[in-house]
C-alpha cells in the first residue's frame, strides 16, 4: 500500500498579511502500486494535453481543466482522506506559535483514525522542510 500526503495553504496565522485562511492536508491511498503508477502516468499525460507546466493548481484553473483532471484519474482505484482546518477557529497558542507543531499535529490527526488501514503502508509526505524537519516529523508520527 502506498499513501501520498500533501497540503494546501500554509501553517501561518498572519492572515491579514498573506497567510491562507484555511489549511488542508490530504492523503491519497493506493492499495496497489500499479494503480499508483498508472494514475501518475494519466496525470502526466493530462498535464501535457492541457499544457500545465508543473502541477495542477485547482484554485487557478478553469472548470474545464479541473474536469479533465478528474476524468483522467476516475478510472483508477484509490481513496482520499482530507482534513480542512479553518485557522480562525484555532485558539491553542501551542499550535498558533509554531508552524512545525501545527503541521505535525494535523498530519498526525489525519493519520490517526485509520482503523488499521495504514498498517504497513509506505507513506510519502510531499512538502517543504529541511532534512531535520522531516526527521522530526517522522519521530513525531511514530
Amino acid at each position: 500500500m502506498l499513501v501520498l500526503i500533501d497540503e494546501s495553504g500554509d501553517a501561518g496565522f498572519k492572515i491579514a498579511r498573506g497567510s491562507s485562511s484555511h489549511f488542508v492536508v490530504a492523503m491519497v491511498i493506493f492499495r496497489d502500486y500499479t494503480q499508483a503508477e498508472e494514475t501518475s502516468t494519466a496525470i502526466a499525460n493530462a498535464q501535457v494535453i492541457l499544457r500545465i507546466p508543473r502541477e495542477f493548481k485547482f484554485n487557478k484553473c478553469c472548470d474545464a481543466v479541473r474536469d479533465r483532471f478528474f476524468e483522467s484519474v476516475a478510472p483508477f482505484d484509490f481513496t482520499i482522506r482530507a482534513l480542512v482546518v479553518d485557522k480562525a477557529k484555532i485558539y491553542n497558542d501551542h499550535l498558533r506559535e509554531n508552524k512545525e507543531r501545527f503541521y505535525n499535529y494535523f498530519v498526525k490527526l489525519l493519520l490517526h483514525r485509520d482503523h488499521g488501514v495504514l498498517c504497513g503502508a509506505r507513506i510519502k509526505i510531499d512538502g517543504s522542510g529541511d532534512r531535520e524537519f522531516k526527521r522530526e516529523l517522522e519521530r513525531y508520527l511514530r
